[in-house]
Parts: C-alpha cells; sequence; structure tokens
C-alpha cells in the first residue's frame, strides 16, 4: 500500500532559472543562486523576497548557508568564490578557486571545511581560519566534477560524481579516492548520503535516467530506480521521511519509498527543467529549483508520531526507532514548571518493521499499534512483540481493548475480537478515514457516519466534513474536528438502544442519537477528554479547554505542541514538540470538576468542591459564572478587586462597589471614582455622589452638584480647588453663584482675560472700570497701539456712557450693603446714600435688616425696613381623603380661593 503524503504547497516564486536551492535552518528563507548571476533569498511564509543582490553577471551555479559565520558561499562560472554576510551583504572574500566553471561547493558540518568542485576535474577543499587557504587537492576524475558530499555519519569522508560516469569516496587527508563505484551509462549529475538509520547508503542520479542507490560498504549497486524520461539532474533522501525524492530534465520531480523503492508520487508544476532540491533535518519541508522559478512544499505529516497510555508511559517513534520515557519516573519531589522541558530518560524500546504513521496505546495500555505503509502492527506495550499484524489503512481501537477495526480499503471495513476477525462489510460510500472510539466513525469526505460495534449499525450519519474526533471516556461525549471549527455533540444511548427496538429508523439512522451542545470556530490540532471536559490546542497554538460552551485558554504555546494526555493524580496535561521534547502544564481537576457540576446545575455539590480549589484560581471560576449568569456568586468568589468592582457595578450594588475602590489598582482608581459617582447621581444617591466625585476631582460634576444643592460652603470649596488644578471656567461660575463680583474680575485679569473683565465691570461693579480699562490698554498697546488709544474710560468720557453715574451710585450703595461674600454688614455704623441713610441691624428674628431712618430723612418719611434675607413662602399640603384627592371638597377649595382673592 502506499504512503499517505500529504502535500502543501508553500511557495511559488517565478524567476531565472535556479541552478541550486538551500533552506536557512533556522529563519523560515530559501536560499536560490540564477544561471543570471544573482542570488535571492525568499521568505516560504510571507511569499516575499527577503533580499537579493547581483554576484557576477555569469551563472552562480551554487551558493550555501554557513550559518555559524552569517555567511553565504558563492561558486560562479568566472571561476572565484565569494562569501558573503547575509544580513548585511557584505563582500567578506572573493578569491579564485579553479580553472573553470566551479559546480558544486559543499560546507563541512563541523570543521572550517568547504569543498569546491569544477570543470577542472578537481576538487579542493578551503580552510577559512587559515585564510582560505587551499590544503588539499583531489584528483582522480577524468571529466567534469558535478557534485561532492560529506558523509553525516563519517564527516571525515565525502563522496564525488562526475561525467566520467563514476562515484568516487574519498577521505580527507588522503590524495587518493578510498574507492569507486560504477555502474551508470552516462554521466553522473549529483550524489547524496542517506543520513538516518543503520543503512550505509548512498544515491546518484545520472544522464542514463536512472537513479541509484549504493551500499558504500559493500560497494554494490542495491537498487536502480527507473521511470524519468530525461537526465536525472538531482537526487536526496529525505531527511526525516522514508522517501527518496528525485529531479529531472524532463520536468518531474518524482517520490520513491525509502525501503520498498516503489513509485508513490509524480509532481509536475509546469516550470520546465528541475535543477536542484533542497531539504533539511527536523524539517518536512522541500525545495525546488526550476528553469523558470523556485518552489517550496510540505510532504507529509509534521507533527510528533507518539502516544501516551493512562499510567503516563510515552511512546514514539523516530523513523524506524521505537523510544519510551515515563513521566513517573521523575522524582517526587520535582518541581514542575508550566512549559518547561521535562528531563526524562530515553530509552529504546526497539525497531518497527513497517515505518509508522500512527501511534496508538489500546485502552487499557497493554498494547500499542503502529499503522503505516498500508499495514498495521500490534505490539505488546512493555516488551515490544509482535502481536497482530494485517492490511490497514487505518486503524481504530474500540472502548474494549480486545476489540478494533481497520479500514483495508475504501470500500472494505473489518472488525475484529481477541485477534480474529468478527465482521467484515462494504459501507454504501467510499471511506476516506476510520475512528475508534465508543462508536466506530467511518468518514467520507462530505460526512461521517457512526456504526454500533456489535453489529455495525449505523447509529447516525451527520453532515459534516470531518478532520478527527475524540471520545469522552464514558461516551457521553465526543468532540468533531472540520477545517475552520469543532462541534461538542453529546450521544444518547438509550434513546438509540430504543430507536432500534422500536425499529424507529430513518435513511441517517436514529435522529435522537445525537444531541449538539456546542459550536466553537476554531480548529482543533489535538485534544483530549477529562471528563467532560474537552483539552485542546488550535491553529494558533493555544491550549484551551472548553466546559460545555465556555472556552478558557491555559497557554499560550511559543512553538507547534501536541497534547499527549492528563494525568488526573498530577493535575497536569503533558505535550510533545516536533523535536520530541516533553513539558506539562497545570490544570487542576477539581476546577473540571465544579465548571461540570454548575453546567449541570448541582450547584450543592459544586459549593461542596470550592474550598479544594485554590484561591489563585477563584477569578477563573468567577468569570465562568458570570458566563452563566451567576453574578452574585461570582461577586463572591472573586478575589482580583478591580473584577470584583465591575461585577458589584453590575449588580448595581454601589456601596459595596465604593468599598472596593480603595483596593483597585491606582492607576485605575480615577476612572472607578468617576464612573461611581456618575450612577449614584443617576440612583439618586446624592451623599454616595459627593462623595465620589471629590475623590476623582470631577470639579464640573461637582459644580453641577454643588449648585443644585445650593451650598455657598460647598461652592467656595469648589472654586478654592478650581483655581488650583487652573480649571478657571469652572472656578468663575462658583464666585459669580456667590456673588464675589471683585474675585470674578479679578479671576478673569489674572487669566489675561482683561476685555471680559472691563465688560464685567461695566455691568456689576463700575467703580473697577478704571483699573481694568486702563490694564486692558496696557495690554492692547503691546499689539496695537492705536487699537489701544482708541478705548474709553467711562470716568473721562461720560458722554459715551449714559446713566453712568446713576451706575455708580448703585454700586456704591451695593458695596455699603453687601461685603464682598455677598453678606450685610452687621455693625450699626450708618451711611448715606442719595441724601437717605441707612444702618444695617439684625431684627429680634435674627434676621439681617437694612433700616431706613425717619429722624435723619429729608422728607421726614417715617422709617422703613428692607428685608435683605426674605423667607421662601411655606405651604402645608393638606391631607388627602379617602378617594386620592385633597381633604377639601372642590366647592370648599373654590370658596377658599375666592377669599384669598377678595383679601387681597
Amino acid at each position: 500500500m502506499p504512503l499517505r503524503l500529504d502535500i502543501k504547497r508553500k511557495l511559488v516564486q517565478r524567476s531565472d532559472r535556479v541552478k541550486g536551492v538551500e533552506l536557512h535552518p533556522t529563519e523560515p528563507w530559501i536560499l536560490a543562486n540564477l544561471y543570471s548571476g544573482n542570488v535571492y533569498i525568499w521568505n516560504h511564509m510571507t511569499n516575499c523576497l527577503v533580499k537579493s543582490f547581483e554576484v557576477t553577471e555569469l551563472p552562480v551555479r551554487t551558493a550555501k548557508w554557513v550559518l555559524r559565520k552569517l555567511w553565504i558561499i558563492c561558486g560562479s562560472d568566472d571561476m572565484f568564490v565569494r562569501v558573503y554576510n547575509y544580513n548585511t551583504t557584505e563582500l567578506v572574500k572573493a578569491f579564485e578557486a579553479h580553472t573553470d566553471y566551479i559546480r558544486c561547493i559543499s560546507v563541512h558540518p563541523t570543521f572550517p571545511y568547504i569543498l569546491t568542485c569544477s570543470d577542472d576535474m578537481l576538487i579542493k577543499l578551503w580552510d577559512w581560519d587559515k585564510g582560505w587557504a587551499c590544503t588539499q587537492v583531489f584528483e582522480g576524475h577524468s571529466h567534469y566534477v558535478m557534485q561532492a558530499a560529506f558523509n553525516p555519519k563519517d564527516t571525515n569522508t565525502f563522496a564525488s560524481a562526475s561525467l566520467d560516469r563514476t562515484i568516487k569516496v574519498w577521505s580527507i587527508g588522503q590524495s587518493s579516492p578510498n574507492f569507486t563505484l560504477e555502474g551508470h551509462e552516462k554521466g553522473v549529475n549529483c550524489v547524496e548520503y542517506f543520513g538516518g538509520g543503520d543503512r550505509p547508503y548512498l544515491i546518484s542520479g545520472a544522464d542514463d535516467k536512472f537513479v541509484k542507490i549504493w551500499d558504500y560498504q559493500t560497494k554494490s549497486c542495491v537498487q536502480t530506480l527507473e521511470g524519468h524520461a530525461h537526465n536525472v539532474s538531482t537526487v536526496c533522501f529525505h531527511p526525516e521521511l522514508p522517501v527518496i525524492i528525485s529531479g529531472s530534465e524532463d520536468g518531474t520531480l518524482r517520490i520513491w519509498h525509502s525501503t520498498t523503492y516503489r513509485l508513490e508520487n509524480t509532481l509536475n508544476y509546469g516550470l520546465e527543467r528541475v535543477w536542484a532540491i533542497g531539504v533539511m533535518k527536523g524539517s518536512n519541508a522541500v525545495s525546488i529549483g526550476y528553469d523558470e522559478g523556485t518552489v517550496m512544499f510540505k510532504i507529509g505529516r509534521e507533527d510528533p508520531v507518539a502516544s501516551m497510555d493512562s499510567s503516563g508511559k510515552i511512546i514514539w517513534s523516530k523513523h524506524n526507532d521505537i523510544q519510551t520515557v515515563n513521566v513517573k519516573s521523575l522524582p517526587t519531589d520535582y518541581d514542575f514548571h508550566d512549559g518547561d522541558r521535562l528531563p526524562l530518560m530515553v530509552k529504546d524500546l526497539g525497531s518497527c518493521d513497517l515505518y509508522p504513521q500512527s501511534l496508538v496505546h489500546g485502552p487499557n495500555g497493554r498494547f500499542v499499534t503502529a499503522c503505516g505503509d498500508g499495514e498495521y502492527i500490534i505490539y505488546t506495550a512493555l516488551a515490544w512483540r509482535n502481536k497482530s499484524f494485517g492490511t490497514a489503512l487505518d486503524f481504530g481501537w474500540s472502548v474494549d481493548s480486545s476489540e478494533f477495526a481497520v479500514r483495508e480499503s475504501p470500500s472494505r471495513i473489518k472488525v475484529f475480537n481477541q485477534f480474529k476477525e468478527k465482521i467484515s462489510f462494504r459501507p454504501h460510500f467510499a471511506v476516506e478515514g476510520l475512528f475508534g472510539g465508543f462508536l466506530l466513525g467511518l468518514r467520507s469526505t462530505d460526512f461521517i457516519c457512526f456504526y454500533d460495534w456489535a453489529e455495525s449499525r449505523v447509529i447516525r450519519r451527520i453532515d459534516v466534513s470531518v478532520r478527527n474526533l475524540w471520545w469522552s471516556d464514558s461516551g457521553e461525549f465526543v468532540a468533531i474536528s472540520s477545517e475552520s471549527s469543532f462541534f461538542v455533540l453529546k450521544y444518547n444511548a438509550a434513546a438509540t438502544l430504543d430507536a432500534f427496538a422500536k425499529d424507529v429508523l430513518d435513511e441517517e439512522g436514529v435522529e435522537d442519537a445525537f444531541e449538539l451542545v456546542a459550536e466553537i470556530g476554531e480548529s482543533v490540532r489535538t485534544g483530549v477528554w477529562v471528563g467532560d471536559c474537552f483539552i485542546y490546542n488550535n491553529s494558533e497554538w493555544r491550549l484551551n479547554y472548553c466546559v460545555g460552551t465556555e472556552v478558557t485558554t491555559i497557554f499560550h504555546l511559543d512553538r507547534p505542541m501536541y497534547i499527549l494526555g492528563y494525568l488526573a493524580a498530577q493535575n497536569r496535561v503533558y505535550l510533545i514538540d516536533k523535536e520530541f521534547n516533553v513539558v506539562s502544564y497545570t490544570l487542576l481537576l477539581s476546577l473540571l470538576e465544579y465548571k461540570t457540576l454548575v453546567l449541570r446545575e448541582e450547584l450543592e455539590a459544586a459549593e461542596d468542591i470550592l474550598p479544594t480549589i485554590p484561591t489563585d484560581q477563584h477569578n477563573t471560576i468567577a468569570r465562568f459564572l458570570e458566563s452563566r449568569s451567576f453574578v452574585a456568586d461570582a461577586l463572591r468568589v472573586a478575589t482580583d478587586p478591580d473584577y470584583k468592582f465591575d461585577l458589584a457595578v453590575q449588580l448595581g450594588e454601589l456601596h459595596i462597589a465604593r468599598n472596593l475602590v480603595d483596593e483597585v489598582n491606582p492607576v485605575n482608581a480615577e476612572k472607578k471614582w468617576k464612573l461611581l459617582g456618575e450612577l449614584s447621581l443617576s440612583t439618586g444617591d446624592i451623599y454616595l455622589a459627593s462623595t465620589c466625585l471629590a475623590a476623582c476631582g470631577d470639579l464640573s460634576g461637582q459644580l453641577l452638584l454643588s449648585s443644585a444643592y445650593a451650598s455657598p460652603e460647598f461652592l467656595d470649596r469648589i472654586s478654592t480647588a478650581a483655581v488650583k488644578k487652573g480649571k478657571h471656567n469652572v472656578a468663575f461660575v462658583c464666585l459669580f453663584l456667590l456673588n464675589k463680583v471683585d474675585s470674578c474680575i479679578d479671576l478673569l485679569c489674572s487669566t489675561g482675560r482683561l476685555p471680559e473683565a472691563a465688560f464685567m465691570a461695566r455691568t456689576y461693579a463700575p467703580s473697577k472700570v478704571s483699573d481694568i480699562v486702563a490694564l486692558w490698554k496696557n495690554d492692547l498697546a503691546r499689539v496695537n497701539k492705536k487699537a489701544a488709544e482708541a478705548l474709553a474710560d467711562p470716568t473721562e468720557y461720560k458722554n459715551m456712557f449714559p446713566n453712568f453715574d446713576y451706575a455708580l451710585q448703585a454700586d456704591m450703595l451695593n458695596r455699603k450693603m453687601f461685603n464682598d461674600d455677598g453678606e450685610p454688614p452687621l455693625n450699626n455704623s450708618g451711611f448715606k446714600v442719595a441724601g437717605v441713610d441707612y444702618i444695617a441691624e439684625l431684627d429680634a428674628g435674627g434676621t439681617k435688616r437694612l433700616v431706613e431712618s425717619a429722624a435723619c430723612s429729608d422728607n421726614g418719611v417715617s422709617s422703613k425696613d428692607v428685608d435683605l434675607e426674605p423667607e421662601l413662602p411655606t405651604f402645608d399640603l393638606p391631607e388627602r381623603n379617602s378617594e386620592g384627592g385633597g381633604a377639601l371638597s372642590e366647592d370648599a377649595a373654590n370658596e377658599d380661593s375666592q377669599e384669598e382673592v377678595e383679601a387681597s
């Protein structure tokens, strides 16, 4: 059976002929050297050109990264080797290396060496630590040397390919080749070593259209791959997948299985001839150089093939090698830190007879299934012994460890019990995938159909394009992931059995078999159920958990990670990355149980669990309760003062909120005081409003409150505070309401508002007009002298200001009657205005009065009292009669009104 290799194209960029490509080990960059003499660096994540520079006018046939030096080393047809700093594009070194075209440069993985191959039939070794001295020349080929490659398992040796139809293996320090491999009928264009496993292989491609795999220990050809229609220009073993990739001048890229040597796939992007392939250890990416541009795609799955059982034992595969670790092997006093790599002891468990694309523990942890290459093998988890095997594209365990199902083909499903075939059936559709669990799930491209394990009866068809699914341990819930969202369904086993008993079925199974609980707009990468809680990581690499419809983020992951499982005894969820580093994060089981009980409305049971949850998780609980409309309980549970304040405001508990303001972050205190003041005003709580507005320094609000409250003392305090804060508008209004006209004028003058001060003095304090006009003239003269001279002083130009004398007399009387505080003087000293004498005194009731003395009057009129503080009339409301109206009848009320008119 063929490998299931998903190929996703990530970059296509057209350019001149690309002679070489290489992936950067840490950055998302592709280095492309062009026949036109340029070098390009592409970003395969953004599909943009990072930088480019011209090396020469002749073809650049090879270019390589040197990560440890931040270099790009280029070889070109002008026989020069050039070294550039790829950050600054500065030329570091340039020297003539050969007497003919330079075909290839190979960088030593550890030493400061490079090999250069040329059409002058020589291979040269250069040492950049010795000033780029040529330390050795390798002679032996009788035609152009096309490529050289270091052996990753023995970096002291390398192989070279030449158009003399041979492959030679050399050792550094020896002038002659160790041996020569012959078998190609035409010139050899490329050579590459196998870097994984124990096989001592190298691969070559030639103009005879063949790809050959060699055993360099036995010096024999192991396999010849036929299929290309033109010269084979580039070959490689993929460092992460069991595939061989070859490119040809026929424009095709062929992917071969590295163990069975069968052809898995053929790609043709229509960009003419293939010249180069670039791969990198630790990545599934493949970059291709064509006549007309650069392509990059990802092949296969990048997530690690790993599985964890309920006891904490983890098994993973590196190619065909199986390794294991146990998280419970850590010391009991080990201090876990969320996101830190766990120092686990890795043990080699054995090897797998196939290349595993999935590893799945059985429900009881005794068995592990490896599935891949169109086959499955069931191993014992402890000793790694082969228990059973067979043909399978997909494999799925039932909740019973003795039962499993396989998809032999898109049209045949087999169910096994005790490792013996129990049922074989053909679904009515082409099956694209199989899922185990509480029910057997078979998916097509557009829907998934669930079957029972006992008789393979259709339970329900659900029309959704499924990527993966996860069953809860109880079988009550299932999470189904699609391309852009996931669904949580509740399975009703009782309704399903009842429907089968009554034979109440439709074309899609049992209608009431599933109930939609939640639809979440996130794409799930990996997931696991803990009780009724679904833990998952999404496409943005956030680790979340979902209870009902409530989604909570546990952690933002800094790199792609994949969930292995959850250990309730440790309250930790375990994840693994592509490099097989295991990390863990805290997730309290008691917290999950509490939320589950609240969702089930078992509030008393939830309240019993609350004391077992640490205080630092109470805010999380409070937010969950708030989302479920239990706001009062959220206020009781929450510990964060800012959050409690918001909850109290939401509940309308303003006095509780007022007590919380002192505890909140001082940065936010002013905003909260202001909000609380506005809410207090809206509810009519004047005392709380005044406290809050004063605390936040809201002078405008205090002015509104004090003017409505008619408090002179309050207005006076506000005016003083407003002056200090520079809120002159507020201060002016306060002073004006207090009848402090002189203070208003002084405030206008102090703030440079002299014209306004002059007009105010003309209206309310004529005696101060002359002084203000003088100030105004001096100030205006600095800008416009003529305008200043045009200003008229009412005391000098009385003809221009009619009745100004009367205004002065009124101002004098007002100043005699009241001081600057708007109060009449309390002494008995008299004063005369317009020939009439007045004295101020207090009457028996304490009312301040201005008394006109008849004895001093010129016309002999008896004395008159002037009430300076008239009391407001008071009205006694009549009692309401039994009918809701006034105590008096309508006729009586009319009679009283008539008497009042006559009396007046």
